[in-house]
């Protein structure tokens, strides 16, 4: 079966006249994807990255500490899919540390190769590295205090994966397609190892330009629920906590600047430890044990209204009470005991 057979991707929703001033709470939580053309249309780094790449790169040397970044480079052959070799037993690039100034370079270099070698520079802080930047380049997200990153690199394509943080990122040089799945089609994706990933995230072993619905016959089913745009310079979309989303880059030379920030403390930590717990604790247990911790779950956790401990006196609710920095630090020194 080839990718013929694929249903098309419903465009992304497109909000109308939205300003950075407009970028209300309601718009920042919510919990479906959209598109704002022009949102950053105004940024310095926009308008040079218009006007060349070679200005886009002077633009960003003007800021850059000259601290080495980590960027992954892969051959040809990749096709610009950063992911697993074909026995997985590794991944199909390099991870290295090299100046961005000379990965600029590198990149304007290889800018009308035929087949290039990839490289990207991913998830790299704006503060740390090129401070200044934000100042003539930035949105206003309130009293958020978001992680701030740069990814730049050739026609580079990040697998399907989802981040536990809402996300909302500007395309400011070159374009590039985002295509969307909601929470629940992690079964129709197939998803790699939890615990061996490029860069931190589970993905998607599809190869979206290349999907071989033999070995992955469910992802029909994933594009059927699938939306999809395509960036240009200036232009932003906001992706929901747990959005499945696949990015590809369309030109010889793009950047993106994201914002990420989760809705919930940090110290309350990241649910993806608890699941990977539960799979060595609970998985193994026999059918009749397993929904009796599902019960538990679903009691205390996923259906939690605040009243399962109404019974007990306020003082004595213990990890039944909201946590504070302190109560989470103070389970969490529990838990690892426990797992020591």
């Amino acid at each position: 079966m080839t990718d013929a057979a694929l249903p098309t991707p419903a465009p992304l929703r497109e909000l109308a006249g939205v300003t950075p001033a407009d970028l209300t709470d309601a718009l920042l939580t919510s919990t479906t994807p959209f598109v704002v053309r022009g949102l950053a249309a105004g940024w310095p780094y926009v308008q040079a990255a218009l006007t060349s790449q070679q200005a886009a790169s002077a633009y960003l040397c003007r800021f850059y500490t000259g601290e080495p970044v980590v960027a992954y480079v892969g051959p040809p052959e990749i096709r610009g899919r950063f992911a697993y070799s074909d026995d997985m037993t590794r991944m199909n690039f390099a991870s290295i540390n090299a100046r961005l100034d000379l990965i600029l370079a590198q990149l304007a270099g290889h800018a009308h190769d035929a087949e290039p070698p990839y490289c990207y520079v991913g998830s790299t802080s704006i503060d740390r590295y090129l401070p200044g930047f934000r100042a003539e380049n930035d949105l206003p997200l309130g009293d958020r205090q978001p992680m701030t990153s740069i990814w730049l690199g050739n026609q580079t394509r990040v697998a399907a994966h989802f981040d536990f943080s809402d996300n909302l990122a500007v395309v400011a040089a070159g374009r590039r397609k985002f295509t969307l799945f909601p929470p629940e089609q992690l079964s129709n994706l197939y998803i790699g190892p939890l615990d061996f990933t490029p860069a931190g995230q589970s993905i998607s072993m599809v190869d979206f330009d290349r999907p071989d619905l033999d070995t992955f016959p469910r992802f029909a089913e994933a594009m059927r629920h699938a939306q999809e745009a395509i960036l240009a310079p200036g232009d932003a979309i906001f992706i929901p906590t747990m959005w499945w989303h696949h990015v590809a880059g369309l030109d010889p030379f793009n950047t993106l600047v994201n914002y990420w920030w989760r809705q919930t403390p940090h110290y309350l930590g990241t649910p993806s430890a608890t699941l990977l717990d539960a799979m060595l604790t609970i998985r193994a247990l026999p059918p009749e044990q397993r929904r009796a911790w599902q019960e538990h779950f679903r009691h205390y956790v996923f259906e939690s209204d605040g009243q399962e401990a109404a019974h007990i006196p306020e003082g004595a609710r213990r990890v039944l009470a909201p946590f504070d920095a302190d109560s989470a630090q103070a389970l969490r020194a529990q838990l690892a005991k426990r797992l020591r």
